[in-house]
């Protein structure tokens, strides 16, 4: 995907807004590097596959107000990016896991904040706590994001595309689900039957958005 000087301008606007909106909520959100052809531009020295903070210094700026974050976006389509650990944490899977995962948490009427990764990467947002604890975790290539660690929020671009929401925080009154919530939800994702893969993923495309 090729960003052309129009639709960096464009996105900017987009990032900032969302940027200012989830500060407002108290989501403790950073500016990240953005993709540049192959590269990633915002921040020198840095080479890496996907966006990291711009600031060197970026723990040292959780919990900036909302009018400061606006200025971080003053100029450069930065990605948006959260600093887990600080009331709100992370736990990520792959994306077949988490349409299981989704259906679950709908069956049980408990709607969580979902973003996904052009990638093909689901992450489920939480209340900051305590790790994960299940004996699955460790061969379904789960991630749970806290303290000192960050994850990519919408509408972060990627070279091949943007990362969207699945379920928006608004669906959720912006109230984070406790860890053990998305855990149990993922436990029953897990022991699913492989035939009922494609019924879930037809719940969820068209109940999620």
């Amino acid at each position: 995907m090729e960003w052309s000087d129009s639709w960096r301008g464009a996105f900017r606007i987009e990032l900032r807004a969302e940027a200012v909106n989830l500060a407002w909520h108290g989501w403790p959100v950073l500016p990240g590097t953005y993709p540049a052809g192959a590269q990633w531009a915002g921040r020198e020295g840095v080479e890496h596959d996907g966006p990291v903070p711009v600031h060197h210094d970026w723990q040292e700026r959780i919990g900036t107000k909302a009018a400061q974050v606006a200025t971080w976006w003053a100029g450069h389509s930065y990605s948006l990016l959260l600093a887990t650990g600080h009331g709100v944490d992370a736990v990520e899977v792959g994306a077949e896991l988490g349409r299981r995962a989704a259906v679950a948490l709908r069956a049980a009427g408990v709607p969580v904040p979902i973003a996904a990764t052009p990638s093909g990467r689901w992450m489920f947002l939480v209340a900051t706590g305590r790790p994960l604890d299940a004996d699955w975790v460790a061969d379904h290539d789960v991630h749970h994001y806290g303290q000192g660690e960050y994850v990519p929020l919408p509408p972060t671009p990627f070279q091949h595309g943007v990362v969207h929401w699945r379920v928006k925080p608004q669906i959720c009154a912006w109230q984070l689900p406790a860890l053990d919530v998305v855990q149990d939800a993922l436990t029953e994702a897990v022991h699913v039957p492989a035939g009922h893969a494609a019924a879930d993923y037809g719940l969820v495309a068209g109940g999620l958005a």
